[in-house]
């Protein structure tokens, strides 16, 4: 057989010089129909979301081969590239040659042309990736992979591994999956009875991490300016359709940066991953706009195309008070210092302003221990990007730099601080102004796609009493 070619080249390259000539493509049979002369074949090899039509004629097609061929099967098909003659797309494939790889049993193989609940896709997350749905969003989710590392790399950032495994809890929740050669079924104890884990293999109880965020301080007031990008985990007995039990971060941290400097900066990074969605992904944003979510064409192009409202927390709640005095019901109370819902964000971007909102100002009790603390006692610098049907996309703060200020709240809030001398010691030699944020990567997926469940957007999910495949 001759070399293999993408269908991706064939159906979006130039193809004018090739018309006429020999060509081999590869991949799965999304359908197969025909007539007594004829048999069209609709071949997917995942570089697009559109299938090459195979023509295949019956008067000197092998019979038996081509009963092999069903939907499911893998082949190998060789013949003339010619110019279509239906519409929909420029050009079809008349096979001189057929081999085929794999078969699929029409009467077991699960993914049939037919609609498919989320709910049963995910029993066959090793199968799901085959669905014109599933292939739309992986390929979405590397663009924006792609996205986010050129945009940080082109600003001067560092791209900074953080640990996966360590000991210090950066959120404070303590849900956390621990990490332990430790025999389950008969650790060593100490002499009070409890787990002795200076036996274990790092001295130390350990656990997954939540965030990269306070090793990525470490790497702000060294290069300047570094981002993380990287799996987390968080051990919550979850089962909402925004929560994972595994999923990726995003987390820039910058040196000298202060309120305004971060809050442009969330602004432009969010628009410009957007951007590069809508300008690299427009054939599979087509398609989940058809079969997923009627407005997301529109959506995307309204972020990039309107200014984003910075917002005091203070200001916000007035607004949801005021909307609750007129009649609007919410499920959750509105107060100064709650912490506000999704429904009370949402609101405040889906019907009062139209557009993202980035709320600043924060009440310090309902926020992380290391926030930079206003004058006024009460607030603190954080951040948060809010988004039509999502609410917080992006969390993030002004720093700390005080090591009185931040030992203060390290003593009030009674934070184990015995294993994080390292963090404390940033303050103590060297100080800088600093600020970070942390994005989600499948909350920006979910955004990108218009896909209703987190659990949607990433290959392989983990969640409670799931951790298949």
């Amino acid at each position: 057989m001759n070399k293999r070619i993408e269908i991706v080249q064939l159906l979006k390259g130039d193809t004018a010089q090739l018309i006429g000539t020999n060509v081999c493509v590869k991949g799965w049979v999304r359908t197969k129909r025909g007539n007594k002369n004829v048999a069209f074949i609709a071949l997917n090899d995942g570089s697009t979301i559109l299938n090459l039509q195979v023509v295949v004629d019956l008067a000197t097609a092998d019979e038996e081969q081509l009963r092999l061929i069903t939907t499911g099967a893998c082949i190998a098909v060789e013949g003339t590239l010619v110019e279509s003659q239906g519409a929909g797309q420029k050009v079809e494939v008349q096979a001189s040659h057929i081999e085929v790889y794999g078969t699929a049993d029409p009467d077991s193989y699960p993914l049939q042309k037919k609609g498919h609940s989320m709910e049963f896709l995910r029993e066959i997350s090793h199968l799901r990736l085959r669905t014109n749905t599933f292939g739309a969003v992986m390929r979405l989710r590397h663009n924006m992979a792609m996205a986010i590392h050129t945009f940080f790399h082109d600003h001067g950032f560092f791209y900074f591994h953080t640990p996966i495994i360590t000991a210090s809890d950066c959120e404070g929740a303590g849900e956390m999956f621990h990490v332990s050669t430790l025999d389950p079924e008969n650790p060593p104890r100490n002499a009070e009875g409890k787990i002795d884990w200076d036996q274990d293999f790092f001295g130390k109880f350990t656990a997954l991490t939540v965030s990269g965020q306070l090793e990525g301080e470490l790497g702000a007031t060294a290069l300047g300016k570094i981002y993380t990008f990287g799996p987390t985990f968080r051990a919550e007995n979850s089962n909402t359709p925004r929560h994972l039990a595994e999923f990726w971060m995003i987390e820039p941290e910058m040196a000298f940066y202060d309120l305004d400097d971060l809050t442009a900066l969330e602004e432009e990074f969010i628009k410009y991953c957007v951007r590069w969605a809508l300008d690299h992904c427009g054939d599979d944003l087509e398609f989940l706009n058809k079969m997923i979510d009627p407005s997301l064409l529109q959506r995307l192009q309204s972020v990039i195309s309107t200014d984003f409202v910075r917002l005091p927390y203070t200001e916000g709640v007035r607004i949801l008070e005021e909307a609750a005095k007129n009649g609007h019901k919410f499920e959750f109370p509105v107060y100064w210092g709650a912490d506000l819902a999704s429904e009370h964000e949402r609101y405040l971007v889906e019907e009062h302003f139209r557009r993202p909102v980035i709320m600043v100002d924060y009440p310090k009790e309902i926020k992380a221990f290391y926030m930079k603390q206003n004058a006024d006692g009460r607030t603190v610098q954080g951040t948060d990007v809010l988004f039509p049907q999502i609410g917080e996309i992006i969390g993030g703060s002004v720093r700390e730099e005080s090591y009185d200020k931040l030992m203060a709240a390290v003593t009030e809030r009674s934070i184990p601080m015995k294993d994080m001398w390292w963090y404390l010691d940033t303050r103590r030699y060297g100080t800088c102004p600093h600020a970070g944020f942390g994005l989600g990567f499948e909350r920006l997926m979910l955004f990108v796609t218009g896909m209703n469940n987190i659990r949607d957007v990433i290959p392989f999910p983990r969640y409670p009493k799931s951790a298949e495949f």
